[in-house]
């Protein structure tokens, strides 16, 4: 059935929203359940870590041929697709009879998420005007905000209730809904062939991908100079290497890097790299802290860090308002340094402290990031044409995803250096050191924030069509064309 029934600024951004919300609520709910799959396969916790690391690695495959893939058959097939890969696979991770049937098929998921979340982003923006970003921007935050919040809360009671199954089976009902929704609705528009396949830069980045995301991931739990961890890492940076030296060499590449000549393109992924990483940090530190330190449960540590979703949503409708009269670098520097702030403020952190206190500072974490996740966005793209959007999403979610990963590899990891030999959890002070590198890392963010350019009007060239009479204005659409900023 033609997708033609309904507004395609209506049915994008449903779309949008039921798929990052489905991705983010995934990788976010598989945690909790990891005890209980140990117990139920009769294996230690870290073996079952596999179940989660393997997400990450097949993710690094897949997103760097998304853009290549949405450019020579549309988003509507490729989302599609993935999005019935990334059911099924939900569904056989529910059955799964043995521990290595698991990581199979959530290796699966990790292919399709790896091609969802590129993808969609390229249509939602390549859906609106650049004037019509900023209030499309809002949408975004609500599944990156809400999932992660409700997750936690969500998966241990399932978990409780009826078995770690369930962590996989809520996502059927939301794919199924999601799949139907976009058959029926979603049009399928092209903007420009994508050249040929690139093989060379498909194998080399992600090699390298897969490879960086695997030592980032297991370098705290294993070592990092352990020598699998190390070989990766170095394998990876080498492949990275070669990637870049093949891609900027290629006539059609699979990874558009010229795209990040583009200053504030190339700035505001700067920005993502050391700016999301204190924030995502925290979101990982404050429920270990209340479930290791403090003895909590998973529900408690979820709902003491659930305010954090509220006071994005909160700030994003304020930007929203501010965003073309003060521009996206002083939102961002004065979001980041409110971040830094509340890091350094929750070095103060004892096993005294209670739920209301980590609530406040989620809640004013939120109102920080608030200002950066939609100012980031919209900025990195305001200067990109249209027909390289979906490499742009590409790029965007190699970032991101980097920076995800990193953040938690960073906790652990100095959770880890400050533990008594013996101890079987970290104490409170390797939490406040936790804190303290992490608000310094906020605080370099917002310095670097503040020397990018805020995009403006750039002056188009004249064209050889004589001269306007005297006194007569270019009309009005004409002049609104050049305007390269939201």
């Amino acid at each position: 059935m033609p997708g033609r029934r309904l507004d395609q600024r209506l049915v994008v951004p449903v779309m949008f929203v039921a798929t990052f919300f489905l991705v983010v609520m995934d990788g976010s709910i598989t945690t909790v359940a990891l005890p209980s799959i140990a117990r139920s396969f009769g294996v230690s916790a870290a073996g079952s870590d596999s179940v989660v690391v393997v997400y990450p690695v097949c993710v690094g495959i897949s997103i760097p041929v998304s853009g290549w893939l949405g450019d020579r058959f549309g988003a509507k097939p490729v989302l599609l697709t993935a999005m019935g890969l990334f059911t099924a696979a939900s569904a056989l991770c529910g059955t799964a009879g043995s521990l290595g049937q698991l990581v199979v098929c959530r290796g699966l998921q990790g292919l399709a998420g790896g091609l969802l979340t590129p993808v969609a982003g390229a249509m939602l923006f390549r859906t609106f005007t650049p004037a019509e970003r900023v209030r499309a921007s809002r949408i975004m935050t609500l599944p990156q905000q809400i999932a992660p919040s409700i997750a936690p809360m969500l998966g241990g009671t399932l978990v409780d209730g009826l078995s770690w199954r369930w962590v996989f089976y809520v996502n059927l009902p939301f794919g199924v809904a999601a799949l139907l929704f976009g058959l029926l609705f979603l049009d399928n528009p092209r903007h420009g062939e994508p050249g040929r396949f690139d093989i060379p830069g498909l194998l080399l980045s992600g090699a390298a991908m897969s490879l960086l995301m695997y030592g980032v991931c297991e370098g705290a739990r294993q070592g990092w100079s352990s020598p699998v961890i190390t070989g990766s890492l170095a394998a990876g940076a080498a492949l990275v290497a070669a990637t870049v030296l093949v891609e900027l060499r290629t006539a059609a590449p699979i990874l558009r890097l010229r795209l990040f000549r583009d200053a504030l393109f190339r700035d505001t992924k700067v920005v993502v790299l050391l700016g999301f990483v204190p924030f995502m940090g925290a979101m990982y530190a404050a429920p270990l802290f209340i479930q290791e330190a403090q003895g909590g449960s998973a529900f408690e540590s979820g709902s003491s860090t659930f305010t954090e979703a509220v006071g994005v949503l909160l700030t994003v409708q304020l930007v929203a308002r501010v965003y073309d009269r003060v521009g996206p670098r002083r939102i961002m520097a004065a979001g980041l340094f409110c971040v830094a702030v509340v890091l350094a403020v929750m070095t103060t952190v004892d096993a005294g402290t209670g739920p209301w206190a980590f609530r406040i500072y989620m809640f004013l974490l939120g109102l920080g990031m608030g200002a950066v996740f939609m100012p980031v966005t919209v900025a990195s793209v305001s200067t990109i044409p249209k027909e390289d959007m979906g490499q742009a999403s590409t790029l965007n979610s190699v970032i991101s995803q980097f920076s995800m990963a990193l953040a938690p590899a960073l906790v652990a990891t100095l959770l880890i250096a400050d533990t008594p030999a013996g101890a079987h959890t970290a104490p409170p002070s390797a939490y406040r050191t936790v804190y303290l590198v992490l608000a310094v890392m906020a605080l370099v963010a917002a310095l670097f924030t503040l020397t990018i350019h805020d995009p403006g009007k750039s002056r188009a060239p004249r064209t050889p069509q004589g001269p306007r009479a005297p006194g007569r204005r270019a009309p009005a659409a004409r002049r609104k064309e050049h305007w390269s900023g939201p």
